[in-house]
């Protein structure tokens, strides 16, 4: 059963929108597994324990030409900066970044209303492979389609 959901899942991510993933999460545990889903996806990961972190990954990846083409913030870090101050900070270093939003607090007003923060997609922990590839993928068909209404 898994290695179906698995197989569809891939299935459903074009190639051409594979790259490199910034993910900040206060546990390894969940940094780990969310890797290894990134990875089997065709991601590059890079992690932060918490937004301070982040922040420096992401100017870094500017400045070496090598930037992250989505990021991935848990809202909250208990002893860091978390998603929604992060978010924040990217969208003044890269007004276009594509954010998605991740927490096991379902009941947190961003995971409702994620654009209203800044995010572009959401996801609910505890969440499958299938269900992360449709975000990836929903982020990279919207941003297509705001690109291609700017552009015509």
């Amino acid at each position: 059963m898994l290695k179906l959901k698995i197989k569809n899942a891939v299935r459903k991510t074009p190639n051409n929108i594979r790259g490199r993933v910034l993910l900040m999460d206060d546990q390894e545990n969940i940094r780990n597994m969310l890797a290894k889903m990134l990875f089997y996806l065709g991601y590059e990961v890079e992690f932060a324990e918490e937004g301070t972190k982040a922040v420096d990954l992401y100017k870094r990846a500017i400045k070496s030409r090598q930037p992250f083409d989505f990021v991935i913030l848990d809202i909250v870090i208990p002893n860091g900066m978390g998603g929604k101050e992060t978010v924040q900070k990217l969208r003044e270093i890269d007004p276009g970044i594509k954010a998605i939003v991740s927490s096991g607090y379902s009941d947190d007003p961003i995971m409702s209303d994620y654009r209203r923060y800044g995010f572009c997609g959401m996801l609910a922990k505890p969440f499958q492979i299938v269900e992360l590839s449709d975000v990836l993928y929903k982020v990279i068909k919207e941003t297509k389609k705001s690109l291609s209404t700017v552009f015509g």
